[in-house]
């Protein structure tokens, strides 16, 4: 019987020697497949995070880009408001001259005095307006020559006068709010 155990025991060994390797071999694979499991998964949460931190930038910029637009737009209306009455005032600033021109010349008689006083009338109401938008007269006479808001037509010695200071305003310059409309043409000294 010794010799029966004995065979059993090595059938037994025999058996349990391929199954342990097998069971072994299949702890292997699971480790491995374990472990390849967990670095797929890290290079999968590893893009993930990449494409958030993408997905987030392009909002952020999304987001910059209206809010641009935004301010833009806002800035474009508001000077357009500020300054809708540019065009028409540029066009009738002749006409203003050319009233002042027929108020500088004295009436000859009762009738014409009539007419000057309608004349002057409406001039003023023409230049209340204009002032009201916020058009208003670029102050120069006997002032320093500025060449932002004056272009010299002549240039004259003046005693007692110092150099370039403004002698004479031969058209009137126009400013509309802080825009220049029009240059003031004035004689300056030497």
């Amino acid at each position: 019987m010794s010799e029966q155990n004995n065979q059993s025991s090595e059938a037994i060994k025999e058996t349990i020697e391929p199954v342990e390797a097998e069971e072994q071999a299949e702890e292997t694979v699971e480790v491995n497949e374990s472990e390849s499991k967990e670095e797929s998964a890290e290079v999968i949460v590893a893009t993930l995070t990449e494409q958030i931190n993408q997905l987030k930038n392009d909002v952020a910029r999304a987001y910059a880009d209206t809010e641009n637009l935004k301010k833009r737009l806002n800035n474009e209306a508001e000077m357009q408001k500020k300054y809708r009455i540019q065009s028409f005032a540029i066009e009738i600033l002749p006409v203003l001259d050319n009233l002042e021109r027929a108020l500088a010349k004295p009436a000859e008689n009762g009738e014409a005095a009539s007419i000057q006083k309608g004349m002057e009338m409406i001039y003023n109401q023409l230049k209340a307006a204009l002032e009201k938008e916020g058009v208003t007269e670029v102050d120069c006479l006997n002032k320093e020559f500025d060449a932002n808001t004056q272009q010299s037509l002549m240039m004259e010695k003046k005693d007692g006068v110092e150099s370039n200071i403004v002698i004479d305003v031969l058209q009137k310059g126009y400013l509309l709010k802080d825009r220049l409309l029009r240059a003031a043409l004035v004689k300056i000294s030497e």
